[in-house]
C-alpha cells in the first residue's frame, strides 16, 4: 500500500478567487476593514475559523463567528448561482491517473468543509480517484496530524508508505507531525524556500515533474 494524500486549493484546484471574494464579503458582513488579498492567500489550507482569527487579531469572539457564518454563506451562494471558479491547475487529472496506474492509493486532506470537498471534486469529475477524503469538518485545523492519522487508518496505509502533497508550510509541518513524508508543490500559495523550510523533502515545479516524483 502506497498512500499519496493531497491539498485541496492551492494543489489540486486554484480556488484563490473565490475565497477571497468570499473573505472580503464575510468581513464586510462583520463591520471589519477588508483582509489584504496576499494575506489571505497565505492562510488558504488552514481551517475558517483559525483563518479569520489570523486575518482579524482584533476583533472579539462574535465579530469571529460572524464573519465565519458570512464566509460560509457568500461561498454557498456562488456555489448556487454557479459563479464558482477553482479551476483544476493544468495537468493535474493526468497526475491523478498516473500514480493510480502506477498503485498510488489516493486521498485528499483540505481545510474544506465536506461539501465543499465533494461539490469540488464532483464538479471536475475527481470524486472516483480517492478512496479517503479528510475535512476541517471533522478535524482540528493543518498543521494539527489528525486529518493524516485518520487518512492512514481508513485507507490501511503505514505513515512509511504514506505522502503528502501541498502548496502551504502548514501542509508540510501536518506531514512531519504525522510521521509522514512531505513533498510542496511550486504552483501553490507558499514559497519553494517556505516549503523546504517546513519540511519538504521535494518541490515539484509542475505537475508532471510531480508526476515523475512518485512514479
Amino acid at each position: 500500500m502506497r498512500l499519496a494524500i493531497f491539498d485541496c486549493d492551492g494543489t489540486l484546484v486554484d480556488g484563490q478567487a473565490a475565497i477571497c471574494n468570499s473573505m472580503e464579503t464575510a468581513f464586510a458582513s462583520a463591520g471589519l476593514p477588508a483582509p489584504d488579498r496576499h494575506e489571505v492567500r497565505r492562510i488558504v489550507g488552514l481551517s475558517l475559523p483559525q483563518a479569520i482569527r489570523l486575518l482579524a487579531p482584533d476583533a472579539d469572539d462574535a465579530l469571529h463567528r460572524h464573519a465565519v457564518d458570512a464566509y460560509k454563506e457568500a461561498f454557498r451562494a456562488c456555489r448556487l448561482e454557479g459563479t464558482l471558479e477553482e479551476p483544476l491547475f493544468e495537468g493535474i487529472a493526468d497526475v491523478l491517473v498516473r500514480l493510480a496506474e502506477c498503485g498510488w492509493t489516493l486521498g485528499v486532506a483540505t481545510g474544506k468543509s465536506d461539501r465543499g470537498l465533494a461539490s469540488c471534486l464532483t464538479t471536475h469529475g475527481l470524486a472516483d480517484h480517492f478512496v479517503t477524503l479528510q475535512t476541517a469538518d471533522r478535524h482540528p485545523s493543518k498543521p494539527h496530524p489528525a486529518m493524516l492519522e485518520a487518512a492512514l487508518v481508513e485507507a490501511g496505509a503505514e505513515p512509511a508508505d504514506a505522502v503528502m502533497i501541498g502548496d502551504t508550510t502548514f501542509d508540510m509541518e501536518m506531514a512531519r507531525a504525522a510521521g509522514v513524508r512531505a513533498i510542496g508543490v511550486a504552483w501553490g500559495y507558499h514559497t519553494e524556500h517556505e516549503l523546504r523550510d517546513a519540511g519538504a523533502e521535494h518541490v515539484a515545479a509542475t505537475p508532471a515533474e510531480l508526476g515523475d516524483l512518485l512514479s
